[in-house]
């Protein structure tokens, strides 16, 4: 199990939150203001992602599947009928924590060279992948996820729609953008494209981005 996974298991004696425990934020809750405010960040997290883990646990309580690692979970439940809301819990448990963790403080934004080149060569430039990343967001009927993916040694945006996750295909996913109205409502109302926008050019952790590519 790695250590990404052993995040999400509940320390021995845990019983406020079960068999997978809810990652705390990378960061405190007003880090992320103006783009984000404390406000909303508490409600993601403490209510809309603890309700998944919450949920999850619950539905786990005492079966072989508790036993799993939480992507394990996720990847045995997807294509299982019977098991979707099990999925839709884990599968938000982890959309969420990815989330977070590819968001920092504003400021500057430098993009990794390894990184930038693939940018370049793929889109032009980093302001035309934003763009066609705000494209899947704003496309993405009622409530969903943008992602930038790399497939072999390309890049890939795709969306998906409520609890999707890349986990269950076969690309390397390197940055969600969280398209849930509860993720921009309180801030932004109806004005997904300026959320979208504004996470992606002044609260996205480029850096965080590239590592999960090995770029």
């Amino acid at each position: 199990m790695s250590a990404a996974e052993r995040a999400f298991r509940a320390p021995e004696g845990d019983a406020e939150e079960g068999t997978f425990s809810l990652p705390p934020l990378p960061w405190a809750a007003d880090a992320l203001e103006p783009v984000i405010s404390k406000g909303a960040v508490e409600l993601h997290h403490q209510k809309h992602h603890r309700g998944y883990v919450k949920k999850l646990n619950k539905l786990v309580e005492g079966s072989p599947l508790a036993e799993l690692s939480l992507e394990e979970l996720i990847r045995k439940t997807a294509a299982d009928p019977d098991k979707r809301e099990i999925f839709n819990n884990a599968a938000q448990v982890w959309n969420h924590t990815f989330f977070f963790h590819n968001l920092k403080s504003p400021g500057p934004r430098k993009i990794p060279g390894a990184l930038q080149d693939l940018i370049a060569a793929e889109f032009g430039s980093m302001d035309k992948m934003c763009d066609e990343i705000v494209k899947f967001a704003l496309e993405r009927f009622g409530s969903g996820w943008a992602w930038l993916s790399l497939r072999g040694r390309h890049l890939e945006i795709t969306s998906t729609p409520n609890a999707g996750t890349p986990l269950t295909t076969d690309v390397t996913p390197l940055m969600a953008l969280d398209v849930w109205e509860h993720a921009y409502y309180l801030d932004y109302h109806e004005r997904r494209e300026a959320y979208a926008r504004a996470v992606l050019t002044m609260v996205t952790d480029w850096d965080v981005v590239a590592k999960r590519g090995g770029l």
